[in-house]
């Protein structure tokens, strides 16, 4: 094959199908096509359009760092960077969209890969965040216990093509918006908290110092809750499932809007997936004769945090949760077990009203 000069960009995949093993398929060029000249790729290894015919399957990885994105491209193993900036991603989404790739796997970072993850999915291309724990144990367990960002580009690119993690519902701009609000009260209530505990331990002079911040820190929450009155109430969809949640005894603005946020999938997937997401689902520990201890692993911990406070009110205002709960402690459990069921319920029962759109009903709870 003619060696091509360097170049950058990611290669194309062909939009031709595979033909089957033994059949011959005769050729027909597309008006449309640039006769002689082929598509320029990761040409260091020479992967061209015939290459990409006969591997149509590509999973791209991407690792992200705050100055560079570097991408890894299975099966080809070809790899690239770009700034992780406006331009470098304009530039990295116009390679990615003629490969068409099947799936592209980033790492979670904290909240650096948003901007990445949100121009991919209005380029309509298939994003997916994975667990770093997951992806590093996919690392030991091949081999390479190097880790460099050219190298972790590579390894998620492999933990794509081999585990093919489930595409999930990304939110959109407005509902992650939501999220950074949601996550700035959290940070603020835990600020006040730890304000009141000084202040609570302080010496008169320093007790007036620490009022200062309090006063700011009221303030402040009280300016998150208006910002989320406010986008809640632009939103008909929002509104309309908020009042949905909250005709649940047990369910308030806090539960109602960390669901709207951090769980969208709420209605979309059945009981056992809604609890396994949300880690309220007990996972067993058995092996040989052994019966290991059940425990909750996992899951989305904002989602739990808020689910754990609503269960508890629940368990004393909720007629079916109480009952539920009651019942569970008879049986011998103990109270924080039970808990953990009364919350695993009340997930439960927010996931078939939502999923069938109809509001807080006793008698049908209770058959969920």
């Amino acid at each position: 094959m003619r060696r091509m000069e360097r170049d950058r960009s990611i290669c194309l995949r062909s939009e031709e199908t595979v033909p089957e093993p033994g059949r011959h398929v005769p050729h027909h060029p597309s008006p449309n096509s640039c006769q002689g000249h082929q598509a320029r790729m990761f040409t260091r290894s020479g992967y061209t359009q015939e290459a990409a015919r006969q591997t149509p399957l590509v999973v791209v990885g991407i690792d992200v760092s705050k100055a560079r994105l570097d991408v890894g491209v299975r099966p080809s193993d070809e790899r690239t960077s770009v700034p992780y900036d406006a331009h470098g991603i304009t530039t990295l989404i116009a390679q990615l969209t003629p490969v068409q790739p099947t799936r592209i796997v980033l790492e979670a970072t904290g909240g650096l890969e948003r901007p990445l993850v949100r121009a991919l999915v209005d380029a309509a291309l298939p994003v997916i965040v994975v667990n770093p724990r997951q992806v590093r144990d996919c690392a030991k367990a091949t081999g390479p216990w190097a880790k460099t960002d050219v190298l972790d580009a590579q390894v998620l690119a492999r933990f794509g093509e081999v585990i093919r993690p489930p595409l999930r519902v990304i939110p959109d701009a407005q509902t992650q918006e939501l999220a950074a609000l949601l996550a700035r009260r959290r940070q603020v209530l835990a600020m006040q908290g730890a304000e009141q505990n000084r202040r609570d331990r302080a010496p008169a002079r320093v007790r007036k110092r620490i009022e200062v911040p309090l006063r700011w820190l009221r303030a402040e929450l009280a300016r998150l809750d208006a910002d989320l009155d406010e986008m809640i109430q632009q939103s008909p969809l929002w509104r309309e499932r908020e009042d949905l949640l909250q005709s649940v005894p047990g369910i308030g603005p806090v539960m109602s809007r960390t669901v709207l946020a951090e769980l969208p999938e709420l209605g979309l997937l059945n009981r056992k997936q809604i609890a396994a997401l949300v880690g309220v689902a007990p996972f067993n520990r058995d092996s040989g004769r052994l019966r290991g201890h059940r425990a909750i692993w996992g899951g989305r911990a904002p989602v739990r945090r808020a689910l754990y406070m609503a269960a508890l009110v629940a368990t004393r205002w909720n007629p079916v949760i109480r009952v539920f709960y009651q019942r569970v402690r008879t049986a011998g459990k103990a109270p924080k077990v039970a808990l953990v069921a009364a919350m695993r319920k009340l997930l439960t029962m927010l996931n078939a009203m939502v999923h069938a759109g109809t509001p807080w009903q006793p008698v049908v709870a209770q058959d969920t």
